[in-house]
C-alpha cells in the first residue's frame, strides 16, 4: 500500500490545497493530511477545527484513496515514519516556495533517504493562494469564495463575526 504523507498547517485549507491533494490521490492508495499544530504562526482555528475542516472538505474525495488528518507536533521525518508514509507530497507555487522547499529536502534527505519528497506544482489558477493571505482578506471583511470552498468560507465568517 503506497502511503503518502501532505502536511501544512491547513489554516484554513485553501483551493490551492484541495488541488494539491486531489491530484496526490491519483497517486496513492492512502493520503495522510497531517495537521501541524505549529503554535508560532497563531492559527485562528483550533488543531480540532483544522482537522474537520480538512476531513470536510476533502469527503469528496475518499473514494480515489483512503485519506485521513491527523495532527502533529514532531519532526516531519520522524511524522512521516510513524504513519508508513514512503512518500512526503509538497505543493510549490513559486520560485520563492521552491528555494525553502529545496532546503527542506536536502535536510530530510539526511534524516531518512528512504522517504521520498514529491513536489506537484500548483495549478496556476492557485499560484497565488495563501491561507495567510485568505485570513487577512476576510478579517478585513473581502470575499474569499475564489480561494476556498464554501464550507471554508462559513468557518471564516463566523470566525470573524465574535
Amino acid at each position: 500500500m503506497l502511503t503518502g504523507l501532505y502536511p501544512g498547517t491547513f489554516d484554513p485549507i485553501t483551493n490551492g490545497h484541495l488541488d494539491i491533494i486531489g491530484r496526490a490521490v491519483k497517486l496513492l492508495d492512502r493520503l495522510v493530511i497531517g495537521i501541524a499544530v505549529n503554535q508560532e504562526k497563531g492559527p485562528l482555528f483550533s488543531l480540532e477545527e483544522r482537522v474537520d475542516m480538512v476531513m470536510r472538505e476533502c469527503a469528496h474525495l475518499q473514494g480515489r484513496c483512503e485519506i485521513t488528518a491527523r495532527p502533529f507536533d514532531s519532526l516531519l521525518m520522524h511524522f512521516a515514519e510513524e504513519v508508513g508514509a514512503s512518500m512526503i507530497i509538497r505543493g510549490l507555487r513559486a520560485v520563492a516556495d521552491f528555494e525553502y522547499e529545496f532546503q527542506m529536502t536536502a535536510m530530510n534527505q539526511q534524516l531518512n533517504r528512504e522517504i521520498e519528497t514529491v513536489f506537484l506544482m500548483a495549478d496556476p489558477h492557485h499560484q497565488a493562494v495563501a491561507s495567510r493571505l485568505v485570513k487577512e482578506i476576510a478579517r478585513l471583511g473581502g470575499d474569499v469564495s475564489a480561494f476556498v470552498t464554501p464550507g471554508v468560507v462559513e468557518s471564516l465568517r463566523a470566525k470573524y463575526q465574535r
